[in-house]
């Protein structure tokens, strides 16, 4: 089936695949911060300056895991990508910023791409093979993509307004 020039399975087809692809990536991100312990993650957290770290660390998993799950499954698109958008802005402000762009140097490569991403499977929506067209939800559009992008970084600013205290750098004197 075609329309205007596309081939809407092909499109189905893409969007799927991408959602998969970021959804599911980001899912194992979380669970893998689960797996390798929260105590550990947390401890790495609170010295990145998100304190307490524990909650943190709890906090970025769930949202991962949830919001990665949720992307992929096409299920409440908008605001599944909003909260991944904060998440990875807040990922790459905190642990990535001072590293450069590349993720080869611990960079901030991986979190735009996913954050954007995200994003951009809420300006386009997440498809007719998705949980939101079986709930008779189309959430789609330039309102959707501005929702998410925008709304991302003002959540993320706002919690690293409150949680973010990097530890001062001692002065040494010589």
């Amino acid at each position: 089936m075609s329309f205007d020039g596309y081939d809407l399975d092909g499109l189905n087809l893409g969007l799927l695949v991408l959602r998969l692809l970021l959804g599911l990536t980001l899912a194992a991100h979380g669970l893998a911060k689960v797996k390798g312990g929260l105590i550990g993650v947390g401890r790495w957290f609170q010295s990145e300056g998100l304190r307490p770290g524990i909650l943190h660390a709890g906090m970025a998993a769930s949202v991962e895991t949830v919001g990665g799950l949720a992307l992929a499954a096409g299920l409440f698109t908008p605001l599944a990508a909003l909260a991944i958008v904060a998440n990875m802005t807040t990922a790459g402000f905190v642990g990535h910023r001072h590293n450069g762009f590349f993720i080869i140097r611990e960079g901030w490569e991986y979190t735009m791409v996913i954050g954007v991403g995200a994003a951009t499977v809420a300006a386009t929506g997440p498809g007719q093979w998705s949980v939101d067209n079986a709930l008779d939800l189309h959430p789609s559009g330039v309102g959707w993509f501005l929702f998410a992008l925008v709304g991302g970084v003002i959540v993320a600013a706002g919690f690293l307004a409150v949680f973010f205290r990097p530890a001062r750098e001692q002065v040494q004197t010589g």
